[in-house]
């Protein structure tokens, strides 16, 4: 499972900077709406998204040392996701966006892997803290 872990940082890290990488340049592939209170909206996350990006590379060099500082980047990484899936979820929940035709869609997929991965890579650090903090190969 360390493995599944160590590949899903790496695949967040990737979409993070994709996502973040397209939407300056070519909004229009992504973007679920096209109002000024959804650009505004979405222009309020990159520093967030940046902090995931960050906690997530710390996550997957400490995770890869056996370095017992991995199991606070773990759950950095962990939480930062997990409050971006609540805020992304209640926004497009209530203005309703996950309807809006393929750029919905794409923002569907978008908030579930965030709530998988947050709730993934918290469940599995906290289940394995012990081995974590003392750097063991035994976390698995």
């Amino acid at each position: 499972m360390r493995r599944t872990v160590e590949a899903m940082l790496v695949v967040a890290i990737v979409l993070d900077v994709a996502y973040w990488s397209i939407w300056f340049a070519q909004r229009d592939w992504i973007a679920s709406e096209h109002t000024s209170a959804y650009y505004e909206f979405e222009n309020a996350f990159p520093l967030a998204d940046l902090w995931l990006g960050v906690a997530c590379v710390f996550a997957l060099v400490t995770l890869r040392r056996r370095h017992e500082s991995a199991l606070f980047w773990l759950l950095c990484a962990g939480s930062a996701g997990l409050y971006l899936f609540a805020m992304d979820f209640l926004y497009d929940v209530e203005n309703g966006i996950f309807a809006k035709g393929g750029g919905g869609a794409f923002e569907a997929v978008i908030v579930l892997l965030t709530l998988v991965f947050s709730v993934t890579i918290l469940s599995w650090s906290w289940r394995h803290r012990g081995e974590l903090l003392s750097g063991s190969r035994a976390a698995t």
